[in-house]
């Protein structure tokens, strides 16, 4: 649900840490201003100071991941956004305490202050959880604990409404510590051990272990060390430090894997787009048949591909396919099925024959235990004759009399799931002028907003808009037809689209 909304609460999360950095400063800027309120210790004047500096900091380090889409990236947003907070929350205290009116809204904000710790140490084993991977029996073990302990933890800062079971604030409105006041640290405790005890038993360069080891022991060292002596606000500047370590190291070593996997990414890319038929006119000496082309896939490469080539002279083979799952193992499968299906074809063999010798072909070797939908079309241009054949792929749409019509042909078995499969042919008679539009799944599958399906009934729509137009305006129709429903949603699936029309001989 919320992943269609990412853009947008990315934003309201960068206003929201603005906010808050922007208001802590001011406030600070309101209470050095004016000297009756000089009335605490100094400390308490540091503490102010540094509640503003780090909610600054904090906005900064959020606008600087905002575009980051690594793994982990959402959870490290939220994380400086809950300091930043921390912050304001934090300064607010400092302002209430031992102010006996305002007993109340000091008892707030230290339940707030406390929750937030809560999340934010359960989001930075989140984020450790996801960036480090980590693996093995104690990993899984931990992640059913985590959540449980965080739980517990809550219902006990909680319990403090009815009964001082942690803390209290006290008729001069100071806060103090009650007699079971170490509970509240249970869930610190036990989180930190455990991420630690995880962060070195993984399989990471030592960089990343020790930027993740920061955000728990610089903390804790400055709490040994110094014991709190200049305020609360000074533990939530060694948080700050930490996150800059972790942004800086962990950020910045993924970021370069992730350029350096984009570059092969977009190799393989062209690598693809190279392997399938991109030139049109494809066949400029033959005034018989035009024929179009296209495909987009979802990453960047797909599972998807169109092929048609020359059999013989007189004969056209086209096929489509749709190859299950998506990215790299698609693409690899693809191009093996291609390369598979064109070879039979090739022998001037049935539409049938060719899906079953290329099924048993792709059975053979297939431990990914991977599937390809295929649908193959074999034209005799002299008479407009076509012999086809369907792996459990999407019906064609066949422009017949000036309207397109969906044709329920007959479904084989997909290929490479089974050995020994046979499938049926069935023949398709073009007349001149007639067209025959072939698709993968994502056509009809094109998820809007409100993930709705696009649907058939929306494609032949779309086809019957122009019926005169060329092969390339066909697609270009379906295609803006597609992008205009899904509008701001992410693509789901690779679009793939064949479209020949038959002229016959002049």
């Amino acid at each position: 649900m919320f992943k269609k909304y990412e853009k947008q609460l990315i934003l309201v999360g960068l206003a929201f840490t603005i906010v808050s950095a922007l208001t802590t400063v001011v406030l600070t800027w309101v209470v050095f201003s004016y000297e009756q309120l000089y009335t605490r210790m100094e400390i308490w004047m540091f503490d102010c100071g540094m509640d503003a500096m780090g909610a600054l900091v904090c906005a900064g380090l959020y606008y600087g991941c905002m575009r980051q889409t690594a793994v982990g990236a959402e959870q490290f947003r939220t994380l400086t956004a809950l300091v930043s907070d921390a912050c304001l929350v934090l300064y607010l205290f400092y302002f209430t305490e031992s102010v006996p009116e305002y007993r109340i809204f000091t008892f707030i904000l230290t339940m707030c202050s406390k929750i937030i710790d809560l999340v934010m140490i359960f989001l930075f084993y989140r984020y450790v959880r996801l960036t480090l991977s980590f693996k093995g029996r104690l990993a899984d073990w931990t992640d059913k604990v985590v959540p449980i302990l965080l739980g517990f933890e809550v219902l006990v800062i909680l319990s403090n409404i009815f009964y001082p079971t942690t803390f209290f604030i006290n008729e001069l409105g100071e806060y103090q510590d009650a007699a079971t006041s170490a509970t509240e640290n249970i869930f610190l405790a036990v989180t930190a051990l455990l991420a630690t005890i995880l962060i070195i038993r993984s399989e990471n360069p030592r960089n990343q272990k020790i930027a993740a080891s920061a955000f728990i022991f610089l903390p804790l060292i400055n709490y040994i060390t110094l014991g709190g002596a200049f305020g609360n606000a000074s533990q939530y500047s060694f948080v700050l430090m930490s996150l800059i370590i972790i942004f800086c190291i962990i950020f910045n070593d993924k970021s370069n894997k992730l350029a350096s996997t984009q570059t092969e990414l977009n190799m393989a890319t062209e690598i693809q787009a190279g392997m399938l038929p991109s030139i049109f006119p494809a066949f400029p000496r033959r005034d018989e048949f035009d024929i179009y082309a296209s495909m987009n896939p979802a990453k960047e490469v797909g599972g998807d591909f169109y092929d048609f080539f020359m059999i013989d002279d007189d004969h056209l083979g086209i096929v489509i396919a749709d190859v299950s799952g998506k990215g790299v193992p698609a693409a690899l499968f693809m191009m093996i099925a291609k390369t598979v299906v064109q070879n039979y074809a090739m022998f001037g063999i049935s539409a049938s024959e060719v899906l079953r010798r290329a099924n048993d072909a792709l059975c053979a070797q297939n431990k990914s235990q991977m599937f390809v939908t295929t649908w193959i079309g074999i034209l005799e241009i002299s008479t407009g004759k076509m012999n086809c054949a369907s792996a459990g792929h999407e019906y064609p749409a066949i422009c017949h009399a000036g309207k397109f019509e969906l044709l329920e042909d007959e479904h084989g078995f997909v290929l490479g799931a089974m050995d020994g499969t046979e499938y049926e042919d069935y023949e398709i008679v073009l007349d001149k002028g007639d067209k025959i539009f072939v698709y993968t799944d994502g056509v009809p599958e094109a998820n809007n907003i409100e993930e709705e399906l696009f649907g058939t009934d929306r494609m032949i729509e779309a086809l019957n808009t122009n019926v005169m137009a060329s092969p390339q305006e066909v697609i270009n129709i379906v295609h803006e037809a597609v992008d205009k429903y899904v509008g701001t949603a992410e693509q789901f699936d690779d679009l793939t689209m064949v479209c020949l029309e038959y002229r016959g001989k002049k």
